[in-house]
């Protein structure tokens, strides 16, 4: 029995791969890695696929100054910047997507966290979306506090999104006005509220293998269930402008060996999808078994039909998986 063969069944069996046991993934033939990953995605999540959209509700200015993004304030981007969006527009938006058989819409606003008054607003939206349009509804307002996601949950949210972005080694090189322990105990904070939590990160900030397998590892012992897997879009103005950006190979081997590391989790392809030539269809066959549709925050992204062909076409349903 060969090493993937033996890892394979191990995961299988209702085991944990170990760290030292993951890095020797990354040493696999990719082709047999991807179908192993393939084999535990189907026996773990059968044929669900979790797809959603977001809506940029709060654009710019963040205080933040994460190296990749376009909208920090430290940054000297393009970038579109402008207060939260208005019920009308936000609502507006979730009823279209539900038309289109989306089932789960994420509110993303800019900023490290959404201010009180700000979250009352969003808790009256959050609650008319659920009144009058019935998709399920997923918060990304930056490091709120337990009460605060209380709030938003009794409004009617389910999921808060929140990403640890790269592993704890590598966050100081990523981010430096906040830490990855505030990323932690605001992820345990909307736990303790009783929301699920969306959780993943950026590949290609730099990070090493290691750093890959260390930031799944956390969110395995975090109890992580649906994990964004972005591939970095280098944006001028940036500091990560000039960064290589990652190929289909890599991208494939990242979601093969996060399905081993976290069998039963939505692993979702996300920003950075549509720089791949297939727009990440073999990584669907590969482990990753989640997508976010349609526009991302600040890049186009891919229209929510396509995606719904493409999901068709794979064998997968559209469900809500670890709601």
């Amino acid at each position: 029995m060969t090493e993937l063969e033996r890892l394979t069944e191990k995961v299988l069996n209702g085991g944990q791969v170990t760290k030292e046991e993951a890095l020797s993934l990354y040493e696999q033939p990719l082709e047999e890695l991807c179908e192993s990953a393939d084999q535990i995605r189907r026996r773990f999540c059968e044929d669900q696929f979790d797809i959603c959209t977001i809506i940029n509700g709060k654009s710019g200015r963040c205080s933040e100054n994460c190296k990749f993004c376009a909208q920090s304030a430290h940054n000297h981007t393009d970038a579109a910047e402008y207060p939260l969006l208005e019920d009308e527009e936000i609502v507006g938006q979730a009823r279209v997507n539900h038309e289109q058989g989306v089932l789960r819409y994420s509110i993303v606003t800019s900023g490290k966290r959404l201010s009180d008054t700000e979250v009352d607003r969003m808790c009256d939206t959050v609650q008319k979306i659920k009144d009058e349009v019935g998709i399920s509804v997923c918060v990304s307002f930056g490091l709120l506090s337990e009460e605060q996601f209380r709030r938003l949950k009794e409004a009617g949210a389910t999921r808060v999104h929140n990403n640890l972005e790269t592993s704890r080694r590598n966050f100081p090189n990523v981010c430096t006005t906040h830490t990855f322990d505030d990323k932690v105990q605001s992820i345990r904070a909307a736990q303790a509220a009783g929301l699920t939590v969306c959780s993943g990160g950026i590949m290609g900030l730099g990070e090493t293998a290691e750093d890959r397998i260390d930031m799944a590892l956390t969110l395995r012992e975090l109890g992580i269930k649906s994990v964004p897997v972005n591939m970095l879009n280098p944006i001028p103005g940036t500091p990560f402008e000039n960064n290589t950006k990652l190929t289909e190979e890599d991208m494939r081997r990242i979601v093969a060996v996060y399905r081993f590391i976290l069998p039963d989790a939505s692993i979702r392809l996300a920003g950075g999808r549509g720089l791949l030539a297939d727009k990440g269809k073999s990584c669907f066959t590969s482990g990753a078994n989640a997508a976010i549709s349609g526009d991302m925050l600040t890049t186009a992204g891919i229209t929510t039909k396509t995606d719904m062909e493409m999901i068709k076409e794979l064998g997968y349903k559209a469900v809500l998986c670890n709601e």
